[in-house]
């Protein structure tokens, strides 16, 4: 579909994919007459959309962030090295694909071009028993795509693929938004993957890659959300599953940009505030920050966005008796993260081979789940690695089991470094820092429905953030700041103004012909299937 383009033509085209499809923005009046305030409450990617979009429109935003920093779970922080220099720590890589319209449209606020990201050339995949993949070469539309993957990949062997049950795969051929939710959502990505017989090489080395991108461990993510990322990087877009990442640590090439843009606008970009308590009144809300040696501070409001994480928000709705009915309540309450995870990043003294890619994603190598060299794109790191000849690496850790030993896994995931890139063996780290968090959704099997979406029951008190259900095909980044958008564009109507426009992968498989055989030939593993399938596995594994 063709849609209007909302930068003059000179700009790139938004989405490479002609079937993107492009919601436009509500009409409406082009800002807010007289004074309107609203806060919105967290400062990651889904705050800094809605109070993006609030402020365009004339709306006197308060961005309020408990941190010290802006970008949520994409920050950055100021560090120094044993060395004396002075570098910038964050929770890790972020691969920015070409899907992410939103999000790279609010990036565009900044910099039409995006010159602040750079593309990396593949996405390579390396499993410990010797199989390898990358999708450079795999065409990038559907279907010549699943088609170009299955027959380049050596995870697809013949007798592999002879023992597959197609008709078990044939729901990821046709998945329809938000409906794959209604069909998969009550089972689990690894009982789906059984169901299917899946080779197991595959299922290392592509389909578990794309659950751990959920932190989660598949036997607990759901089929759903499985199927719904098979359809936004691969058989639903003509994207291709090649990224783009930041040239520099984030705050430096995307949120102190941001923060600059919002504060010409006129919004107040509040970091190190955290919020107590949001009280509804009769005529907006009120919200309490602050506390401790500073002292309390309580605002009035016209409308709040909630854009936290799962912990934040469960505590802030704790603390803030009146807010919501109890049903929303509860459900708030009953929302998940997934298990920890870590990243830990190694400044060494020496290089790592010149043809280790920028990232790479393994499997069968412990806990390691991917593996960065950051000199290969980001520009503070590079000027270090020139500087000292040394290297900059970045393991990260997925899906921890919450009982395992910190220490022995931080251990254990810099010796498979070593077996990952044999030349790091002998390398002595200059300095080193290691996250562990759990701050993740966990998009669990059978909750989906039980996920709060945008709109609360309180038609000023809107949600955003990668947690929050919407209707639309976007995952990770892209949800937050989808929801972002469609939170400050729920506020707007209320108003009566024109909101902003949204664009996504399609609603649905873009094959007719694959459609129909998933319709027609398609079938669903069964509860007992499942059981079966895990049964199966357990006498494997034994």
């Amino acid at each position: 579909m063709r849609f209007p383009h909302p930068f003059p033509p000179r700009r790139a085209r938004l989405a490479r994919d002609r079937s993107a499809v492009h919601r436009p923005a509500p009409a409406g009046a082009p800002r807010v007459s007289g004074a309107v305030r609203a806060a919105v409450v967290g400062g990651g990617i889904a705050g800094l959309t809605a109070a993006t979009a609030l402020a365009e429109r004339g709306v006197a935003v308060d961005l309020m962030e408990r941190r010290d920093v802006l970008g949520g779970r994409v920050a950055g922080w100021p560090t120094r090295l044993a060395d004396g220099t002075p570098v910038t720590m964050s929770r890790g890589f972020h691969a920015f694909f070409r899907q992410y319209y939103n999000l790279r449209n609010l990036l565009r606020r900044i910099d039409p071009d995006l010159a602040m990201l750079t593309a990396l050339p593949d996405y390579p995949l390396r499993h410990s028993g010797g199989a390898r993949d990358g999708f450079a070469r795999v065409p990038r539309t559907p279907p010549w795509s699943v088609l170009g993957f299955t027959v380049l990949s050596p995870a697809f062997t013949p007798s592999g693929l002879a023992s597959m049950d197609p008709r078990a795969a044939l729901p990821l051929l046709d998945v329809r938004v938000p409906d794959v939710h209604e069909r998969l959502d009550g089972i689990g990505a690894a009982d789906f993957l059984d169901s299917a017989g899946f080779p197991e090489a595959a299922r290392h080395l592509a389909f578990e890659v794309f659950s751990r991108s959920f932190f989660a461990d598949p036997r607990e993510l759901s089929a759903a959300e499985l199927a719904l990322m098979f359809h936004i990087y691969f058989l639903g877009s003509a994207e291709g599953l090649l990224f783009d990442v930041p040239n520099e640590p984030f705050p430096a090439a995307l949120w102190d940009p941001l923060a600059r843009r919002l504060e010409r606008l006129g919004a107040a970009v509040r970091t190190g505030t955290a919020v107590r308590t949001v009280r509804p009144e009769r005529d907006g809300f009120t919200v309490v920050s602050g506390g401790g040696a500073g002292g309390e501070r309580a605002e009035h409001y016209d409308a709040v966005v909630l854009a936290l994480d799962g912990p934040g928000l469960r505590t802030l709705v704790e603390d803030s008796p009146g807010l919501g009915g109890p049903g929303w309540r509860a459900a708030v309450g009953r929302l998940r993260e997934a298990p920890p995870f870590l990243v830990s990043r190694y400044w060494l003294d020496r290089p790592v081979d010149a043809d280790r890619p920028g990232f790479l994603g393994t499997g069968g190598y412990g806990p390691l789940d991917n593996v960065s060299v950051l000199e290969r794109w980001e520009g503070e790191a590079a000027r270090w690695a020139a500087r000292t000849g040394g290297s900059v690496v970045e393991l990260h850790a997925y899906a921890v089991d919450p009982a395992a030993d910190r220490d022995a896994v931080r251990r254990r995931t810099l010796a498979e470094l070593a077996r990952v890139y044999p030349e790091t063996a002998g390398a002595s780290p200059v300095d080193e820092r290691h996250e562990w968090r759990r701050d993740c959704p966990l998009f669990a099997v059978g909750t989906w429905r039980d996920r709060p979406g945008v709109r609360t029951g309180h038609p000023r008190l809107v949600l955003a953030g990668d947690l929050v259900r919407t209707p639309l095909p976007v995952a990770l980044m892209e949800r937050a700041a989808t929801t972002g958008f469609q939170a400050a564009n729920a506020l707007l109507a209320l108003w009566g103004v024109r909101g902003h426009p949204l664009l996504t992968v399609p609603l649905r498989g873009r094959s007719a012909p694959l459609r129909l055989l998933a319709a027609a030939w398609g079938r669903l593993p069964s509860a007992a299937d499942a059981a079966a399938d895990r049964g199966a596995a357990g006498g494997r594994r034994r």
